[in-house]
């Protein structure tokens, strides 16, 4: 096909890496325009708020990015061992120093996978080897649950 067409081919790696900074630009944009107080509102029984959601999604991808993937321990890498406590949100975090924190990690993690290919396997995480591919699926269901989560968050904040 030629003329006025444009084919547009993008391969996995494109797509996968496209859909992951969509989701990690949403998670941060539930913050906008909120203040801190906002930000730290819970509004379900659990500890889930709009920043500790952002600082969980910045723990999570450190976890699949720099321990599964670049061979990193938790503890040589300064992460908390659950799930659970990466949603605390300590009286020193900011909205500022947390997208900071999520930033950075973002950065970090483009690094670290830049050269590897997808279907490399990897065995830094405790649950066992798992191929390149895998990881950026598993990080990509979990930015989308989770700003699912932070939309709804936001849309009780500020309808309230």
């Amino acid at each position: 096909m030629t003329g006025a067409f444009k084919v547009l081919v993008d391969d996995d790696r494109t797509q996968l890496e496209a859909f992951i900074e969509d989701y990690r630009i949403a998670i941060e944009a539930t913050l906008d325009g909120l203040n801190e107080e906002q930000a730290r509102e819970r509004l379900v029984p659990s500890a889930t708020t709009l920043l500790g959601l952002l600082k969980h999604v910045t723990w999570m991808q450190r976890v699949w990015f720099e321990e599964c993937v670049g061979g990193g321990s938790r503890v040589a890498l300064g992460l908390v061992r659950s799930p659970e406590e990466s949603f605390v949100v300590d009286d020193g975090d900011t909205i500022a120093g947390v997208i900071a924190a999520h930033r950075q990690a973002c950065a970090t993690a483009r690094a670290v996978v830049a050269d590897v290919p997808l279907d490399a396997v990897v065995t830094g995480h405790r649950s066992g080897p798992r191929t390149v591919h895998w990881v950026y699926l598993q990080v990509l269901r979990e930015l989308a649950h989770h700003c699912g989560h932070a939309d709804i968050l936001r849309e009780q904040i500020l309808s309230s």
